[in-house]
C-alpha cells in the first residue's frame, strides 16, 4: 500500500508480492541514457521480482518460432545486472522478502533527489534483528554511473554479529519481463566473460549481444568500512561474485557502497566499452561526492521543468515529469535514440518507438528544444530506410514505420498473443500509417516553439516533403465521389483492423488518417514556399520535386474524403454501418472491458463488427488541433465543422470507447477541457492515475506507459491554457477546470529561458526573465500584449 508522502516523495509501507512489479516500475531511476528498474538487490528476478537494466537504443533481433510459424523481434536488451548485493547470518539462508520474516519495509523514492530509498527490518530469531537501509542513484550528472549504499544495523544484540555478504554483477539475465513474450526467446547476451580490476575492490564483466553485436562492459567497486578480512572473488555461471563478512557491534552501523559503471560500444569517445567501464569506475568518487554532484544535476533539472500544481493532482504530476526526466534528460541530446514508448522501465513494447512521442515531444519542446532536437534526429537519420519502406509497396516518399528500433525497419510482429483466449492471431497494426503525419506535426510543432529555422529549412524540409510525397501518392482519385482516398489502413484506435467478413486488412478512409494527411500537405507546402530560393533549388534537385507535384499536393490537401454518419464524423468509411454492441451487458457480464477486443475474440467474435473504439481517433483531431484550425482543415475538405456537429462527434464516440489504452483518458480530458464540459475531470483522473493505480491491469509493472505521463504535462502546460507557439507569438486561451483553478510553471520559448506563467481563479501573470532577448509577443482572444524581458504582465481573463 502507498504509504504516507510528501510533495516530493512517492513511498510504500509494507511487503506486497502482489504489487511487487508495479513498485519497480515506478520506483525506477533513469538519467536518459541508463535505466534500472527499482527491484530490490537481495532479490533474483522471478515471479516476483524482476530487476532489469537497459541502456537507451541497445537493441538486439533474435527468430523465435510461435505457432507454427519463425518470428522475428527486435527487443531493448536487458543488460548484465549491475545490483546483485545480498546478507545472511552464516549458516543462514539468505535474506529476502519472500522467505524472511519482515518486521517493517518501506520504500521512498525522493523525486527532487533522483534517490531510491529503502528501510527493512528482518527478523533473526530470539528477539534479534537487521535493519537494512539502502540509497540508491542512476547518476543524472555521470550517465554512465550508478551507486548503491547499504547500511546494515543489528538490534537486539549484546555482543558482535557477523554478516555474510556478497556483491555480484550477473550477465545470465534474459528478457523475461512480459509473460506473453515469454514463448520468444530472451537470450540476448553471450560470451560472458568476467574479471578483476586493477584497483581495490573492483570486478568487472563483458559480454555481447547475440545478432546486433554490441559490446558491453560493466564495472563495480565495493567499499565497506566494518569487513572482517579481505574481499574474496569468484567467477562462474555467467557472473562475478564479491564475498566478504562484516562485524556488526552493538548500537554501530556498517556501511557497504557499491558503485558501477556501463558502456557499450555504442557509446561516443571511448575505444574499448570494458576500459572505459573499469577507468570509470576505479575514478569515481565515494558516494557523499557522487551525491552531491547527482544532487546538483536534479536541482537544475527540476528549474529548467519547473512546475506548481497544488494538492494530490500535483504530486502526481510531479511523478510524471520524473520519468520523464529520466528517460529523455539532456544527456539524450547527444544520442541516436527515439522516445521508447515504456520508458526505461520494462521490457513492454520491447522497448520500440512508436507514435508516443506525439504526446512527447510537444512538452519538451518548451524545456529541453536540445532533446526534441536530437529526438527527431533520430527520425531524419531513418528517413532513407522510410522512404524504401514506401518503395516496397509501391509508394514514393516515406512511410515511416509503426514501430521503429534500432535502423528504422518495421518492427510491428506479425503475431500477437490474446491472453484471454491463449490463440496467436494476425497483427495488422502496422497499417498506422498515420506514424508518418505525428513525425510531420512533431516537426512543426518544435520548429515553431522553439524557432530553428535551420533545423526547419533542412531536415525539418527533406522529412515533410518526403511524408507529404507519401501521402500524396497513396491518395486513389474515385471519380464517384469525386474525392480522393486513402484506402487500406487502421487508425488510432487500433480495434478495428478490418471490415466484418473481410478478405484483407485494412479500413478505407480513417478521417483521423486522411485530415492529418491534408495538415501535412498544407504544411510542407507553406514550409517549400518559405524556404530561401537557393536551398528550395537545393531540395527540388535532390528530390526531383517540381511545379506539378506542388500543384498534386495542393489539390489533394483539398479534396481527400473526410466519411460522416447520422450528422457526427465517421471514424471510417463504413463506420456506420457496423453493429453497436451491448455496452450495458458486457459491463455486467466482465469486470474489465478496456481491452474487449480480447474478449471478443475469446468468445469466437470480432470486434471489427461493432461500433466500439479502443481509444480517441476521430477525437484526436480536437487533441492535436485547436478548434479553428481544425475547423479551417474541414472547411479546406470541404465540410463544415462547428461547434454544435464537434459536440454530437465527441458525445457519439464518448458512448462508444472502452478506453484500452492510457493515452484515451488523456485525450478525453483533453477534449472535453477545450469545450469546457463537466466530466473533464472524470477523464483527467483517468490520466493522472492510469500508471500509479495500474488502470490497464499489470501493464505498468512491465514499464510505465511514457506518452500519457508526458501528455498529462502537457494538459496543463497547453491544453488548460490553449497554449499555441505560431506566427512568432505565444498564443494563450485558457478554459477554467474548477478542480485544477491555480497552477503555474515555466518555460524556454525562443531563447528565453525561465519564462513563468501562473494561473489564478481568472488571472494570468507572464514573467519574462530579464535579458537581451526581443519581447514576447503574447496574443489572447480579443488582445494583445508584449512583454519585454525583466517584465511581468497581470491580466484578469473572461469568465
Amino acid at each position: 500500500m502507498a504509504g504516507a508522502a510528501t510533495a516530493w516523495t512517492w513511498s510504500y509501507d509494507g511487503y506486497d508480492p502482489a504489487r511487487e512489479r508495479l513498485r519497480e516500475a515506478l520506483c525506477t531511476l533513469g538519467n536518459g541514457y541508463l535505466g534500472t528498474r527499482g527491484a530490490l538487490p537481495e532479490c533474483d528476478g522471478d515471479d516476483v521480482h524482476y530487476p532489469g537494466t537497459y541502456v537507451v537504443g541497445c537493441y538486439n533481433r533474435l527468430v523465435s518460432r510461435v505457432a507454427g510459424r519463425e518470428v522475428e523481434n527486435e527487443d531493448m536488451v536487458n543488460l548484465p545486472n549491475w545490483l546483485p548485493l545480498r546478507f545472511r547470518v552464516p549458516g543462514g539462508a539468505w535474506l529476502t522478502p519472500d522467505k524472511a520474516p519482515v518486521l517493517a519495509h518501506h520504500q521512498i523514492l525522493h523525486l527532487d533527489a533522483g534517490l531510491l530509498e529503502r528501510r527493512t527490518r528482518y527478523g533473526l530469531g530470539r528477539g534479534r534483528a537487521l535493519t537494512v537501509r539502502q540509497q540508491r542513484v542512476v547518476h543524472m550528472a555521470d550517465p554512465h554511473l550508478a551507486a548503491l549504499r547499504t547500511e546494515f544495523t543489528a538490534e537486539g544484540i549484546t555482543a558482535d554479529l557477523e554478516l555474510e555478504v556478497e556483491a555480484s554483477i550477473d550477465g545470465g539475465v534474459t528478457n523475461a519481463g512480459v509473460e506473453r513474450y515469454r514463448d520468444l526467446d530472451g537470450r540476448h547476451l553471450t560470451h560472458v566473460h568476467t574479471g578483476t580490476g586493477s584497483g581495490d575492490g573492483t570486478v568487472w564483466l563483458r559480454c555481447r549481444t547475440r545478432s546486433s553485436d554490441i559490446r558491453v562492459g560493466t564495472a563495480t567497486r565495493l567499499v565497506c568500512d566494518a569487513a572482517a578480512g579481505a574481499v574474496a572473488v569468484r567467477h562462474g555461471h555467467g557472473r562475478v561474485v564479491q564475498e566478504l563478512r562484516l562485524r556488526l557491534a552493538p548500537g554501530r552501523t556498517a556501511t557497504v557502497d557499491k558503485t558501477a559503471a556501463l558502456h557499450t560500444s555504442r557509446d561516443p569517445a571511448i575505444s574499448d566499452p570494458l576500459r572505459a567501464a573499469t577507468d570509470r569506475v576505479t575514478a569515481a568518487p565515494g558516494f557523499e561526492e557522487l551525491l552531491e554532484t547527482h544532487l546538483t544535476a536534479w536541482d537544475q533539472l527540476w528549474r529548467r521543468a519547473d512546475l506548481e500544481v497544488p494538492g494530490e493532482p500535483g504530486r502526481i504530476l510531479r511523478l510524471h515529469l520524473f520519468h520523464v526526466l529520466q528517460t529523455l534528460s539532456p544527456h539524450t541530446a547527444d544520442l541516436d535514440v527515439g522516445v521508447p514508448a515504456r520508458g526505461l522501465h520494462g521490457e513492454a513494447y520491447r522497448g520500440h518507438v512508436f507514435w508516443d512521442e506525439l504526446f512527447v515531444l510537444p512538452y519538451l519542446n518548451l524545456h529541453f528544444p536540445e532533446v526534441s532536437r536530437a529526438l527527431l534526429r533520430y527520425r531524419h537519420r531513418r528517413l532513407e530506410r522510410a522512404r524504401a519502406a514506401a518503395r516496397a509497396v509501391g509508394r514514393r516518399g516515406a512511410m515511416y514505420p509503426w514501430q521503429s528500433g534500432s535502423d528504422g525497419r518495421e518492427e510491428s510482429q506479425r503475431l500477437h498473443l490474446n491472453p484471454h483466449s491463449g490463440r496467436w492471431l494476425p497483427d495488422h497494426s502496422r497499417l498506422q500509417r498515420h506514424v508518418g503525419s505525428a513525425v510531420a506535426y512533431n516537426v512543426w510543432q518544435y520548429c515553431q516553439a522553439s524557432g530553428d529555422a535551420e533545423f526547419l529549412h533542412t531536415k525539418g524540409a527533406e522529412m515533410l516533403l518526403q511524408i507529404a510525397r507519401f501521402w500524396a501518392d497513396s491518395a486513389t482519385w474515385d471519380e464517384s465521389l469525386g474525392r480522393h482516398r486513402i484506402l487500406g489502413v487502421m487508425g488510432p484506435d487500433e480495434y478495428h483492423d478490418a471490415y466484418p467478413d473481410a478478405g484483407r486488412p485494412g479500413l478505407d478512409d480513417n478521417a483521423y488518417t486522411n485530415v492529418t494527411a491534408a495538415w501535412v500537405l498544407v504544411r510542407a507546402l507553406e514550409v517549400m514556399r518559405a524556404l530561401p530560393e537557393p536551398r528550395r533549388r537545393e531540395l527540388a534537385e535532390r528530390t526531383g520535386l517540381d511545379g506539378g507535384e506542388l500543384e498534386q499536393w495542393e489539390d489533394v490537401s483539398r479534396t481527400l474524403h473526410v466519411p460522416f454518419h447520422d450528422g457526427v464524423i465517421s471514424q471510417f468509411e463504413g463506420y456506420g454501418d457496423l453493429a453497436e454492441l451491448d455496452w450495458a451487458g458486457y459491463r455486467r457480464r466482465y469486470d474489465d472491458i478496456r481491452r474487449l477486443d480480447r474478449i471478443l475474440e475469446a468468445e469466437g467474435d470480432t470486434v471489427n463488427r461493432y461500433k466500439a473504439s479502443k481509444q480517441a481517433d476521430v477525437l484526436m483531431l480536437g487533441y492535436l488541433f485547436a478548434p479553428a484550425e481544425l475547423a479551417s482543415l474541414f472547411s479546406r475538405l470541404g465540410h463544415r465543422l462547428d461547434d454544435e456537429i464537434w459536440r454530437r462527434t465527441v458525445d457519439h464516440y464518448l458512448d462508444r470507447t472502452s478506453h484500452g489504452s492510457t493515452l484515451s483518458g488523456l485525450v478525453h480530458g483533453w477534449v472535453l477541457a477545450r469545450a469546457r464540459r463537466a466530466e473533464t475531470w472524470t477523464f483527467v483522473q483517468e490520466a493522472l492515475r492510469g500508471d500509479i493505480a495500474d488502470l490497464q491491469g499489470g501493464t505498468t509493472g512491465e514499464g510505465i506507459h511514457l506518452g500519457a505521463m508526458a501528455g498529462t504535462l502537457d494538459l496543463v502546460q497547453r491544453g488548460l491554457t490553449g497554449l499555441e507557439t505560431r506566427e512568432g507569438a505565444l498564443w494563450l486561451d485558457p478554459v477554467p477546470l474548477p478542480e485544477l483553478s491555480s497552477y503555474g510553471f515555466a518555460i524556454r520559448y525562443r531563447g528565453h529561458w525561465g519564462v513563468r506563467l501562473r494561473l489564478e481563479h481568472g488571472r494570468m501573470e507572464i514573467a519574462v526573465p530579464d535579458s537581451d532577448r526581443s519581447p514576447i509577443d503574447v496574443r489572447l482572444p480579443g488582445r494583445a500584449v508584449c512583454v519585454p524581458p525583466g517584465r511581468t504582465c497581470r491580466l484578469l481573463l473572461p469568465d
